[in-house]
Order: structure tokens, then sequence, then C-alpha cells
């Protein structure tokens, strides 16, 4: 069976490299954002013009990213969604209550610290896990039924 993943959330570390990484080998489809920043930030402007206020450009650049999150995760078998430590991210949030409300396969990738703050993000999750290694390990069983180790 082919597993089609979303990779949503955090953009500054290399988590998704270590998880497509680490399924190396087993039948399993990748999909995300855009992780160039600038390029997430300004496509709106850079495709549909300019605009005088950040709120607007945001706006924009916001509304043509969803048309990719939409169809990713609507597409997806399975969302990952990642919350990091540095910044608050509210488009992470918003991609996993996307995903449990289609009735998607969810699993949100955290740190300890962050548990009361995604309590209810983590009660629609299937599972919360806590490193890259432990995604992969959760693909892996679904795919193959094996443990790790």
């Amino acid at each position: 069976m082919t597993l089609s993943v979303y990779l949503s959330g955090e953009i500054h570390t290399d988590w998704r490299e270590q998880i497509t990484a680490g399924v190396e080998g087993l039948d399993v489809v990748f999909s995300g954002p855009v992780t160039d920043h600038a390029a997430s930030d300004d496509c709106g402007v850079a495709i549909l013009g300019a605009e005088d206020t950040k709120f607007w450009h945001d706006h924009k650049g916001a509304m043509v990213n969803a048309i990719r999150t939409r169809k990713g995760i609507a597409d997806a078998d399975v969302v990952v969604v990642r919350f990091g430590e540095q910044y608050k991210q509210w488009n992470a949030a918003f991609d996993a209550g996307y995903a449990a409300a289609l009735g998607k396969s969810l699993i949100v990738l955290q740190r300890p610290e962050h548990d009361h703050a995604l309590k209810e993000v983590d009660a629609a999750a299937l599972a919360v896990a806590r490193d890259p290694v432990q995604v992969v390990e959760i693909l892996r069983y679904v795919l193959t039924g094996a443990l790790p180790g």
C-alpha cells in the first residue's frame, strides 16, 4: 500500500528531511507547503501584484498558499504537523484542525513543554510524537506491522 503523507508546520529545522530519510525504501509519498519562507510570504504579491499594506500583502500570500495546503491535506492519508520551539505557529494549528475536520489520520510532533497549549490539537491527533524518529516508526509500523528494534 502507498501512504501519502503531508508534512505541515515548522520550517526552520530539518525534521522533514529526517522523516523522509527514515522511511527510505518504504512506499511513502510526501507533500507539504512551500518551505522557502520568503517565497511563501511573497507569493501573493509576486503573482497578483503589490499591496500598500503588510496586512493585504500577507493576506494575498496566505490565500495563494491555501490552495496548495488544502489540496495537500485533502489528498493525504496521514498529516504530520510539527510545532517548533521558536514561533507560535497558528498556521500549523489551523492545518491540524483542517486535517481533523476532514477525518485525516493526524500525527502531532511537539516538545513536552507545548503539551498544555496544544491539548485540544493533541486530543484530535491519533499520535503525539516527540521527535521525527517516532514519526518514522509510526509510518513504518502502519506500512509493515513491524515494531522498532
